[in-house]
C-alpha cells in the first residue's frame, strides 16, 4: 500500500491516474514532467525500505507517493543496493505495465519516461562507489535512465527521509 501526502493511502494500481492528472494539468506549462523511481532504506532491528514515485514538473512543482517494507535486517553494503535497486525496478515495471496496457496514458507514457534514482555516490571514500556501474548498467539493461548521487534526489533526499 503507498501513500501519498496529498492523496492518503492508495495501491500502486491508482498511482497511473494521479500521474496523469498532474500530467494534463501542467502541460500548460512548456516544462518537462519527469516520473522518478528511488529507494533508500535504514536498519533498525530490521531494515525499513521506502520506495517512492515522484512525478515533478520542472519549475512547477511535483508530488510523490511512497511505500514502506521491513525486511530481515540487512548489514552488507551490496546486498542492500542491490535490494533498493530490485524495489525500484519492480515498481518501475508495475507502472510501465499499467501505463502500456490502456490508451489513455499514451501520451504521458511516451512523453515521460520514468527514471530510476539509485542511493550510491562517487565519492573517493564511500562504500557504494565501486557499485556504482553495475547497478547503473543494471537499470540501463532494464530500459530506464539512471541517476546517483548527487543528482538522484528521489532515493537520496525523498526516500532517505521517510526511511528514518
Amino acid at each position: 500500500m503507498f501513500k501519498s501526502p496529498t492523496y492518503g493511502r492508495l495501491h500502486i494500481e491508482q498511482i497511473p491516474d494521479k500521474i496523469l492528472t498532474f500530467y494534463l494539468d501542467h502541460t500548460k506549462y512548456d516544462a518537462p514532467v519527469h516520473i522518478i523511481v528511488g529507494t533508500d532504506s535504514q536498519n533498525f532491528d530490521d531494515t525499513k525500505i521506502v520506495s517512492v514515485v515522484a512525478v515533478i514538473c520542472e519549475g512547477h512543482g511535483g508530488m510523490f507517493f511512497y511505500e514502506i517494507t521491513r525486511r530481515a535486517l540487512i548489514r552488507d553494503v551490496r546486498t542492500k543496493l542491490h535490494t533498493e535497486t530490485n524495489d525500484s525496478l519492480k515498481v518501475a515495471e508495475t507502472l510501465v505495465e499499467i501505463m502500456e496496457n490502456d490508451k489513455k496514458y499514451e501520451e504521458m507514457y511516451l512523453n515521460c519516461p520514468i527514471a530510476i534514482h539509485v542511493d550510491a555516490g562517487n565519492s573517493r571514500n564511500g562504500k557504494t562507489r565501486e557499485l556504482i556501474p553495475e547497478l547503473v548498467g543494471w537499470i540501463r539493461a532494464c530500459g530506464y535512465d539512471c541517476s546517483v548521487k548527487p543528482d538522484s534526489f528521489v532515493a537520496s533526499t525523498i526516500a532517505d527521509r521517510i526511511s528514518k
